[in-house]
């Protein structure tokens, strides 16, 4: 009897031994058939950069991209300044996601990288994808960490929010997260969309004003501005956009105030307007213009004219939650 049990414990023993390993091959990527993550190859304008596994000292050198990384809970250590608070980049709109984090602000102005600043962060991945660098820049940088560019399907600073969510998804592997948060943001201007028919069709001008000389301007529907305005069913007429040519915007003269004279009006950016709104509401010029004369046109609000200049995945649903309302009031939609 006591050898019998000797010798079924022992067969238990060399089972066990046996199906260890093949339980442990079941387990892995390959055995259930979903590719391993890393290594990652991510194709964009300069080429392609490989990431052999996945980053976690990220420096994000894109004007606005840091909201793309908070979205998908990636907390950069670092990220660029354009406008606002200095020392604290993270917006009223991205602080749940960032839950307290405050990753250092790289004061570094357009077409001005400070190299040094860069390699003393340490970082495992720079994500450039909003930041307008060059092909030289490029390879600059990707001397210090693999580096992520646009695609080069757009202009530059031209990507749109969810194309580039979906980009920096693959460099940490969250793209089912990208997509949730993508389709969230996808419904939201949908409902929007049907809520006011009104917008459908409705040519618009989409303007700046730098408080000079008249110097008027403005946004393409290859800018994030216009395209929120475009994603509500309004229409940027195409003699703007190839006006605009390879850039998502463009000045015009006192001779051709005629361009801003649409269906609406929109001034975005007021903040960085010599003497502010009223600088614009004084403008002799803009003032002939019918628009103006019907009361069409709209001055965004600040609060609300911060989340539309970054219009990304968590800024848009801030800026739409403000600005529909105002577009019903200038439209004098029933909901207005």
């Amino acid at each position: 009897m006591h050898k019998r049990l000797l010798s079924i414990l022992l067969l238990v023993s060399l089972s066990l031994m046996v199906l260890a390993p093949a339980a442990a091959q079941e387990a892995t990527p390959e055995a259930t058939g979903e590719a391993p993550a890393y290594p990652v190859t991510i194709e964009h304008k300069f080429g392609s950069t490989t990431l052999t596994e996945k980053p976690e000292r990220v420096v994000a050198l894109g004007f606005v991209e840091q909201d793309a990384l908070l979205a998908l809970g990636i907390v950069p250590v670092a990220s660029r300044y354009w406008f606002g608070d200095e020392t604290d980049n993270v917006f009223p709109w991205a602080e749940d996601e960032a839950d307290g984090a405050q990753p250092e602000v790289l004061n570094m102005n357009y077409g001005a990288l400070n190299y040094e600043a860069i390699l003393a962060l340490n970082p495992d991945v720079i994500t450039a994808t909003d930041s307008g660098i060059t092909e030289e820049e490029y390879q600059q940088l990707s001397q210090i960490a693999p580096t992520i560019a646009q695609v080069d399907t757009y202009i530059d600073f031209g990507m749109p929010w969810d194309e580039t969510t979906r980009l920096l998804a693959q460099v940490f592997d969250k793209t089912e997260e990208a997509e949730e948060l993508i389709t969230h943001v996808e419904g939201l201007f949908e409902e929007a969309r049907e809520a006011n028919p009104a917008f459908e069709g409705k040519t618009i001008a989409v303007a700046y004003n730098y408080g000079q000389d008249h110097t008027f301007g403005f946004y393409t529907d290859q800018d994030i501005r216009g395209r929120f305005f475009s994603q509500l069913g309004f229409i940027i007429p195409e003699e703007l956009v190839e006006i605009a040519g390879e850039s998502f915007y463009a000045d015009i003269s006192a001779e051709r105030f005629d361009l801003l004279n649409q269906d609406v009006l929109v001034f975005s950016g007021i903040q960085f307007t010599d003497g502010g709104r009223e600088t614009i509401e004084e403008d002799a010029l803009l003032n002939q213009l019918d628009v103006v004369k019907d009361g069409r046109i709209l001055y965004v609000p600040a609060e609300y004219d911060d989340a539309l200049n970054y219009s990304t995945i968590l800024s848009l649903e801030y800026a739409l939650e403000g600005i529909v309302p105002e577009l019903q009031k200038v439209l004098g939609t029933p909901d207005s």
